[in-house]
């Protein structure tokens, strides 16, 4: 299954008992036993394409999909500044990095590891805004985040890499899952939410 997550609303459930989209899953059944589970996971406040295995079985090969990279993630994202050049790919090693007293973040690093991001420029608006597209060929915390912010991109509403903002500008777009060797693969793609439609809108697409 492939949800459409909404931004703001947390995978996992946190200290505070806040409300979580795990919580609600059991709604999610339709007459089957086992109730689907997460087959990876999207930060808070990112939207869009979230995968759930129904059972053990189907998480076990969504699970052996993702360890081979062979599930394609798009996300759109829209930045401040602009990338140089328009298109490319994004080299940069990440790691975790805690702070006493301020918790963690992620950061590049000569010493993390390997992550690698693709990207290209959709469009761009007259008062510093890009639209991008990018796909993570690896699968590391906060990866488009931090690769965003190192080449001078921050997305729009990024507390923590880069620019304040009433809500992040970063949509897990499309996902493609070779689930069955002998079938295309399933390709599901997610709408634009309300809070990015007028930065897109600025940049040039159309909906």
């Amino acid at each position: 299954m492939v949800l459409d997550k909404p931004a703001g609303l947390p995978v996992h459930g946190g200290p505070a008992g806040d409300d979580n989209l795990e919580s609600h899953l059991g709604l999610l059944r339709f007459g089957y036993k086992e109730t689907p589970a997460l087959a990876h996971r999207l930060d808070r406040d990112t939207a869009g394409c979230l995968i759930l295995g129904r059972n053990h079985r189907a998480l076990r090969k969504l699970g052996r999909l993702f360890e081979q990279r062979k599930i394609r993630k798009t996300y759109w994202a829209v930045v401040t500044g602009a990338p140089t050049p328009p298109e490319g790919i994004i080299d940069r090693p990440i790691k975790k990095l805690s702070t006493k007293g301020s918790g963690w973040r992620m950061v590049t690093a000569a010493d993390g590891q390997r992550a690698v991001s693709a990207y290209q420029t959709l469009g761009r608006s007259d008062d510093g805004l890009a639209w991008l597209e990018l796909n993570p060929r690896t699968g590391r915390t906060h990866q488009i985040r931090v690769h965003c912010a190192a080449v001078g991109c921050p997305i729009m509403g990024d507390e923590q890499y880069g620019t304040p903002g009433p809500t992040l500008h970063l949509l897990a777009r499309a996902i493609e899952i070779p689930l069955f060797e002998d079938r295309p693969p399933i390709r599901v793609s997610a709408p634009a939410p309300p809070h990015m439609q007028d930065a897109l809108k600025a940049c040039g697409w159309k909906s």
